[in-house]
């Protein structure tokens, strides 16, 4: 069974920074790419960034300059860097794996509000 575990959200003023991770719990996790989402308040949920298992990375435009996306194989784990965070960029984030047997699964999201 596949697992996501998004954690490392909260609670930032407009500004700051957070860093969120993800541990995945399927084999052969390097082989796959990866990507955050997220679904703010009355949105539709949306891909902030993604991540290759070559280690190209790709980013929505409302994040680039600002959000980093990495991966460590060993721990299983893809992160989130976010910078300068903006009241916008409040929203549920959620990780995914980018293929076909696991693109249904989903974690159950990690909360980041940007508020002063």
């Amino acid at each position: 069974q596949v697992q996501l575990v998004e954690s490392g959200g909260g609670l930032v003023q407009p500004g700051g920074s957070l860093r969120l991770s993800c541990a995945a719990s399927v084999s052969r996790f390097n082989l796959y790419a990866m990507g955050w989402y997220r679904q703010g308040p009355g949105k539709a949920r949306e891909l902030v960034a993604r991540i290759s298992a070559g280690l190209m990375t790709n980013y929505g435009d409302s994040v680039k300059g600002r959000f980093t996306i990495s991966r460590d194989n060993a721990k299983n784990t893809v992160y989130l860097q976010m910078n300068s965070l903006k009241p916008e960029d409040t929203a549920v984030y959620y990780c995914n794996i980018d293929h076909p047997a696991y693109h249904s699964y989903w974690g159950q999201g990690t909360q980041v509000t940007v508020s002063s």
